[in-house]
């Protein structure tokens, strides 16, 4: 993955050296962040001739990864050809690639293949990511006429080519990474099996919904890494239809954008759910598309970016990115909108912004003030060790979104006609068993956007005297201030608002939310999920509950 955007392993602090980026001036700053990169990573790696991996070095783990070499190649080449990079036709540019090309040869599975060590083995699709750095570097030596270079990296590139041609994949993704490597395979060394494997995978269809996200639903990894791989394909093969999917995705993601940058992950379906990242992962299709189309939104974003994101290797790869950009138009930042194949409903108001969960979540709400964030806002009923709520249903009223939910707690009687149940098997008999003392609870959250933040109203009818808790989440600690909270005895940074408001402040921002309500103290309610990371404010009752929560931001 790091090799899609050009040395990726290094750090994007690094990025703070950089002039502002409206200029021809980022270049220059971005040549001076790469040579610093080669010199860091020639310190780092292995030069020993006795060592396995001599020609990369390990992760913070201690393990090697074949791949790495394809950053590392890619990193030298590019300070190789880029006339401004003081490593410009440095020797010892040459020395240490050929290091690394070895290594990576070295560690290449009969198949072709390469291993992730920890996860996936003889992986064609790890292969592909991999041969995405390195069919670069052949590319630019070739069009640079650096036959020493091109020939170190072929064999691997060779090898590497036979297994793209025929090999598996695991996840959506993976198909568009094998086609995007097989097309820079094929700009160095034109072979009809390439594209003939290439039409295969693109015969199945894109993924993407009818709001314009891909099956995975990965704002901050593997969309963009579609994205960028659908680029690749329609510049290298022809394939310029693959440019609307491309443009479908970053025009949603508009609207799946925070006032500080940072993206919606809750719809996630892989590894970043949840998590934070910025819309600079999208950086390289948005300042490409914002050249190819003269797109001024996306050039908002290649130039909010570029000074983090940009990698030298990617201006070798594609000179028109250092065409000038339009001029910039912010995105939009006041609107509410329901995307139906996404089940998530967006409300942003300036720095204010909300994402609503509308099915099968239980962190169904979700509130953003500049850079101060409620993580999630979730209850959940001691009722059968079943009750977090999750909507089963939802609808628009007027101006709220209403969620539902209805459960049943049942007790069974013995068998009407007896048989021998055995070990294992009680679970399967309960179909058969006749229900007493039928338990019922109805749960219910009411969201409404008022002029300065939200309201939410949670309701929980049926069998009465359940303890309920309703869970808060704070998005971290450090920089926090909370005012008007107790202590709770069940988890770490938990906390319960008995009465009053309580008031956060992170980020020169502030969100203050009550009345609260303190019947109890139980709030890692049995059965519920466990409590989020950070830091959680409560609400507790018992049913027949119905309070109201007023979230203000300022």
């Amino acid at each position: 993955m790091a090799a899609l955007s050009a040395a990726g392993w290094m750090s994007a602090a690094s990025g703070e050296a950089y002039a502002e980026s409206t200029g021809a001036d980022w270049i220059t700053a971005l040549v001076t962040r790469h040579d610093s990169a080669v010199e860091t990573l020639l310190k780092r790696q292995i030069t020993d001739p006795k060592h396995p991996y001599s020609g990369i070095f390990p992760d913070a783990t201690e393990l090697f990864h074949a791949s790495t070499a394809s950053g590392v190649l890619d990193t030298l080449n590019t300070a190789f050809h880029h006339p401004q990079s003081k490593f410009h036709k440095d020797p010892l540019m040459i020395e240490r690639m050929r290091l690394a090309a070895a290594c990576l040869h070295r560690h290449q599975t009969p198949d072709g293949n390469i291993d992730n060590v920890i996860t996936n083995f003889n992986s064609p699709p790890d292969t592909a990511f991999t041969v995405l750095g390195v069919a670069r570097v052949a590319g630019i030596a070739k069009r640079a006429g650096s036959r020493e270079i091109l020939q170190m990296v072929t064999p691997f590139l060779d090898k590497a080519g036979k297994s793209l041609a025929h090999g598996g994949v695991h996840t959506p993704n993976h198909r568009w990474v094998v086609c995007a490597a097989l097309a820079l395979l094929n700009d160095v060394a034109p072979n009809p099996a390439y594209g003939k494997r290439v039409d295969q995978w693109l015969a199945e269809g894109i993924d993407q919904d009818e709001d314009g996200q891909y099956d995975e639903r990965s704002t901050i990894v593997y969309s963009p890494i579609v994205d960028i791989a659908l680029i690749t394909v329609a510049a290298k093969l022809g394939r310029k239809e693959l440019l609307q999917n491309v443009r479908r995705n970053l025009d949603l993601n508009f609207y799946l954008m925070h006032a500080d940058g940072e993206m919606v992950t809750e719809i996630s379906h892989r590894q970043d759910r949840n998590q934070i990242g910025d819309m600079g992962h999208y950086w390289f299709p948005m300042h490409y598309l914002a050249v190819h189309d003269n797109n001024p939104r996306y050039a908002w974003v290649a130039k909010k970016y570029v000074a983090q994101r940009a990698g030298l290797s990617l201006l070798l790869e594609y000179p028109e990115l250092t065409k000038p950009l339009p001029d910039p138009v912010a995105p939009p930042d006041n609107y509410e909108r329901h995307f139906k194949a996404l089940s998530i409903a967006r409300i942003r108001r300036g720095e204010r912004s909300a994402t609503l969960l509308l099915e099968d979540d239980s962190r169904f709400f979700t509130l953003h003030n500049g850079g101060l964030a409620i993580n999630g806002v979730r209850f959940a009923s001691a009722f059968f060790g079943k009750a977090q709520f999750e909507p089963q249903t939802w609808a628009k009223e007027g101006d709220s979104y209403i969620f539902r939910q209805t459960l049943t707690g049942p007790y069974y009687q013995p068998l009407d006609k007896p048989y021998h149940v055995k070990a294992g098997e009680w679970g399967a008999s309960r179909k058969d068993r006749r229900q007493t003392e039928v338990c019922h609870l109805e749960q219910r959250a009411t969201v409404t956007e008022t002029a300065k933040g939200f309201r939410i109203r949670m309701q929980a009818t049926g069998t009465s005297k359940v303890p309920l808790a309703v869970e808060v989440s704070i998005r971290g600690k450090e920089g926090l201030e909370m005012d008007g909270l107790l202590r709770a005895p069940d988890a770490t940074d938990a906390f319960v608002l008995p009465s009053g408001f309580a008031r956060v402040r992170a980020a020169g921002r502030e969100i203050t939310f009550g009345p609260g309500r303190g019947e109890h103290k139980y709030t890692q309610v049995r059965g519920a999920e466990s409590k989020l990371p950070g830091a959680s404010v409560y609400i507790t009752g018992f049913t027949p509950f119905d309070h109201t929560l007023e979230f203000t931001c300022a």
